[in-house]
């Protein structure tokens, strides 16, 4: 059984469709990316499974459970939890304190909140500023910072949202590191990124949204290679070097 579930799915704003009618699953323990041109819909979507949006139609069922319409915070109970592309960190809270909360009010264990804190910061390469406030660190570290939060809460499936958007080569690797680490330690991963090489390196299968329609979805190879996805990408050049756009090359 999938562990996430997407049935015809649509998001309108007014007489803006930003999610149309998308249907997917993703089996536990699968690492999945999803990709698509600016305005292609991908934070809409996530923001529809996560709760922040309620969907116009179409229903998202978590782990056999009918999770649509449940508040944010029933859904990051439940195990689903989510990144979030701009930081904001707690900025009068130490890094463990941060943390700290994600364990407290988020988790499903909350028990030594503090010390399961500490073990993820030493596990996202923080450990040794645990003690000091989020105003000192590179956008890399709050983005490392960010995901400790995240596992704190103790879920079975992440989503993260442009996890390696704006930081450098060097920040970038660290980031795929630590994605392919919690993938190795049996959680299911949902990523949108367009820093390709991120999102291809981790991810098994990619979906592809355009014009909030699900056009494609297969292995990266597969993804890079698809007419729909290179006309959806490049238009009217679509006979320019496809992969290396795709790709991120």
């Amino acid at each position: 059984m999938a562990l996430l579930e997407g049935e015809g799915l649509t998001k309108r704003f007014g007489g803006v469709v930003a999610v149309d009618d998308v249907t997917f699953s993703i089996e536990r323990g699968e690492s999945v990316g999803l990709i698509g041109p600016n305005g292609a819909g991908k934070t809409t979507l996530f923001s529809v499974v996560t709760g922040a949006y309620e969907p116009t139609e179409g229903r998202v069922v978590f782990d056999g459970e009918d999770i649509t319409g449940d508040a944010p915070h029933d859904i990051c109970h439940s195990g689903l939890a989510k990144t979030h592309q701009i930081v904001r960190p707690f900025e009068s809270l130490t890094l463990v304190e941060n943390v700290t909360v994600g364990a407290e009010f988020g988790g499903r264990n909350p028990d030594d909140p503090e010390g399961r804190a500490l073990e993820l910061l030493d596990f996202v390469g923080l450990g040794d500023v645990a003690h000091g406030k989020p105003d000192h660190l590179s956008v890399g570290e709050l983005k490392r910072l960010e995901i400790a939060r995240v596992l704190a809460t103790d879920p079975e499936m992440l989503l993260f949202d442009e996890v390696a958007g704006g930081l450098d080569p060097e920040e970038t690797e660290e980031i795929i590191d630590l994605v392919e680490d919690i993938t190795d330690r049996g959680k299911t991963v949902f990523l949108i990124d367009h820093v390709m090489k991120a999102l291809m390196t981790v991810s098994e299968r990619v979906m592809v949204l355009d014009n909030g329609q699900l056009i494609a979805e297969g292995t990266p190879d597969e993804i890079q290679n698809d007419d729909r996805v290179i006309e959806a990408y490049l238009g009217e050049n679509a006979n320019e070097d496809p992969e290396s756009i795709v790709s991120g090359d």
